[in-house]
């Protein structure tokens, strides 16, 4: 097995990766809720082939780390012990630990990871480590699992919202139990219902604007049905809720980009900057610069 030259290493940006970093403000906020201030993740995301993904902790990470591997192989170092990451195995890395993860360069792994902390999270470790088998452990082929883990995503991706954190979290925990425990995964299939398709096309459209008209027309619905359906699921006129995708979004850009205020108008469709400003303060408590000043902050994870 060929590993990366050094002049090649990358951390990531792989074709069809994906990738979901929980801001300060959002991660404090799970802290305070007592149904998943024990276990939840910070960050998460799938590599698919990810030829030259390397990561190197000396000082190891302040948090748990999960990666599971569906194709290809990698190679991880922990501590002083190296073990091989290959298809329908995974491995838990402990806080503080040293590490050093690199996928093949022949055979390019795709893995699904995620960082989690918690007091769960350590009983949930405990467990792990208490099976008289070697770090990497072997697991069943699951479709189940795999689709499990982009619902997860993809619930975090539609916004912050705390019951979308409560599900994903909640989520997240039972599959790692499941994974620990070796047991078979629930079946829980995704929604295809027209507000969940409706949800999906605003999140991938968020740099355009929209009457209610046209998302109804796409699903074939009037737009009172349209607008009660969509109140029903998500508390929220379809308006309103495109409106915290959009500031939601330029969240992430404030936390993990340069970008000015102009261009962040510019990819979550607002024309008017100082009308951005107004509706980012009544969503968030604080105007853009101010969040950008506060939080923004080293951009690593997996």
């Amino acid at each position: 097995m060929e590993y990366i030259p050094k002049y090649k290493k990358v951390k990531d940006g792989f074709v069809g990766q994906r990738m979901i970093t929980l801001p300060p403000n959002v991660q404090y906020e799970i802290t305070q809720n007592p149904l998943i201030q024990d276990f939840y993740t910070t960050a998460l995301g799938h590599y698919p082939h990810a030829i030259y993904h390397d990561r190197k902790r000396r000082l190891g990470s302040k948090e748990y780390i999960l990666l599971y591997c569906t194709e290809g192989n990698g190679q991880i170092t922990l501590g002083e012990n190296k073990y091989d990451l290959k298809p329908n195995t995974y491995i838990i890395i402990p806080p503080h630990v040293s590490h050093h993860y690199q996928s093949s360069t022949q055979n390019p792994w795709t893995i699904y990871w995620s960082h989690f902390v918690g007091n769960k999270a350590d009983l949930l470790y405990d467990r792990y480590i208490a099976a008289p088998v070697e770090s990497v452990r072997a697991i069943a082929r699951s479709e189940t699992r795999r689709k499990e883990f982009i619902k997860i995503m993809g619930i975090l991706e539609s916004g912050y919202e705390m019951q979308d954190l409560e599900l994903a979290n909640l989520s997240l925990y039972n599959l790692l139990v499941n994974m620990i425990y070796s047991k078979v995964d629930i079946s829980t299939a995704e929604k295809t219902d027209a507000i969940s398709k409706s949800i999906e096309y605003l999140n991938n459209n968020l740099s355009k604007t929209f009457k209610v008209e046209d998302i109804a027309t796409q699903q074939n619905l009037s737009v009172s049905r349209f607008s009660e359906l969509f109140k029903l699921k998500t508390g929220n006129s379809p308006i309103q809720y495109f409106n915290k995708l959009k500031i939601q979004k330029s969240c992430q850009y404030l936390y993990f980009t340069d970008l000015s205020i102009k261009e962040i108008c510019a990819k979550i469709g607002y024309e008017d900057a100082y009308y951005y400003s107004k509706a980012f303060k009544k969503l968030m408590g604080m105007p853009p610069s101010t969040y950008r000043k506060e939080y923004k902050t080293e951009r690593t994870k997996a």
